[in-house]
């Protein structure tokens, strides 16, 4: 679009109504976004904000904002509704200390040593996966492969057992696709009907594991000892684990798999060095952020790129516009699995880092790297399907055939 045209769409920018074309390339409208309202007031009075240098200021300030959503999620979701008991209890939209508190034992359990420890099980399943894909030959990479990992990773973590988690996809959709700008009466059905079944299924696996522990390893163990949880705190955080560990994951591995196909040239490189898979790694979360927005409220007064915030203002932070600004990126559009250095915010950043991406890497860096070794014939066909997520960003559908 011409300068009049990117100026135009910025100033009249709503994440409230998109359009169709947002959800497969918003990324026009980010770059206009950075350049004419990096921080841009929207018609409900909440920001938006699309650079870099502003993302990252928010989340290593633990003075000025909040992570606390209970005030926003009340209309949203209706106060006392299963959605908003589970999205104001998990520790993700929570302050210190109750946020200091349960990600502790969460990060605790997942220590170097617990990471090399997975990563047997994760090549063997991603080995195992693969081999079904050449069997199969016509295949489809979310639902054969991408979705398969991290449910097994999580479920092994929690030690759900397998017979169990058939499931588990389903509620993770609803339960998150709630968090999207746009939130109509059937969904929000559909996630409160979630939050009941998994909260009714876990508490029978709670009530499992306190008659039989299984030691340090188990994170519900864990949790059960250390965290001091109510169980009403406890049920949500496992629910928020079970998701956070499996739509975030997924997608990374599935936008990974759509950025190598489509640069064939990058897969090549790969499987000559592969000591480059955890830069490329990297540089996949930069380019297709998993995650794409994140929230904070203002909690004292404060200014950021030039823009006074007063207290309770709602911001919407756009990772996916922060990890393609050119003041931070050289050539921000450009696919390079070598990009050093690579300080994305995928991940988000400060005291709310996300406490699994250690998890998340060693799975996608096993996975992506398994693919391109073994099937390097391995080619997209048909037309892939983006979910139509502007939080999330993945697909729903990714064909591909197996030469």
């Amino acid at each position: 679009m011409d300068t009049a045209e990117a100026r135009a769409s910025a100033r009249g920018f709503d994440p409230n109504r998109l359009n169709p074309g947002f959800y497969e390339n918003p990324y026009d409208i980010y770059a206009a976004l950075r350049e004419f309202q990096p921080v841009l007031r929207c018609p409900d009075g909440s920001y938006f904000l699309s650079r870099f240098a502003d993302l990252d200021e928010v989340y290593r300030d633990r003075t000025h904002f909040s992570s606390d959503k209970k005030r926003v999620f009340g209309p949203k979701f209706g106060p006392g509704s299963p959605l908003y008991e589970h999205h104001t209890t998990s520790l993700v939209f929570n302050d210190p200390p109750y946020h200091t508190r349960v990600r502790r034992q969460i990060v605790g359990a997942l220590s170097p040593n617990a990471l090399r420890a997975l990563e047997p099980g994760v090549t063997a399943l991603v080995d195992r996966l693969l081999e079904q894909l050449q069997q199969r030959q016509q295949v489809d990479l979310i639902e054969h492969f991408a979705a398969a990992i991290p449910v097994e990773v999580i479920g092994n973590l929690l030690r759900v057992p397998r017979e169990d988690r058939g499931p588990l996809r389903g509620w993770s959709l609803a339960i998150l696709g709630a968090l999207e700008t746009e939130l109509n009466a059937e969904q929000r059905s559909r996630g409160d009907n979630a939050v009941v079944e998994f909260t009714a299924y876990l508490r029978g696996l709670i009530a499992d594991r306190r008659r039989h522990p299984l030691g340090e390893t188990d994170l519900l163990t864990r949790l059960l000892q250390e965290a001091e949880l109510t169980e009403s705190e406890l049920l949500q955080n496992c629910v928020f684990l079970l998701n956070a560990g499996h739509e975030t994951t997924t997608n990374l591995i599935g936008n990974g798999l759509y950025l190598l196909l489509n640069h064939p040239e990058s897969a090549e490189r790969l499987r000559s060095d592969p000591r480059l898979i955890g830069t490329a790694i990297e540089e996949c979360l930069r380019l297709e952020s998993p995650n794409q927005l994140g929230n904070r409220l203002v909690s004292q007064r404060v200014t950021i790129g030039g823009v006074v915030l007063e207290p309770d203002t709602y911001l919407t932070l756009c990772i996916g516009a922060a990890n393609r600004d050119g003041r931070e990126f050289p050539d921000p559009e450009r696919f390079d699995i070598a990009r050093r250095p690579n300080r994305h915010l995928a991940f988000a950043a400060g005291s709310h880092a996300c406490a699994g991406m250690g998890v998340a890497r060693l799975e996608a860096q096993i996975a992506l790297l398994r693919t391109v070794q073994r099937l390097p014939r391995l080619r997209l066909t048909g037309s892939a399907t983006r979910a139509r997520r502007a939080r999330f960003r993945g697909f729903l559908s990714l064909p591909a055939e197996v030469m």
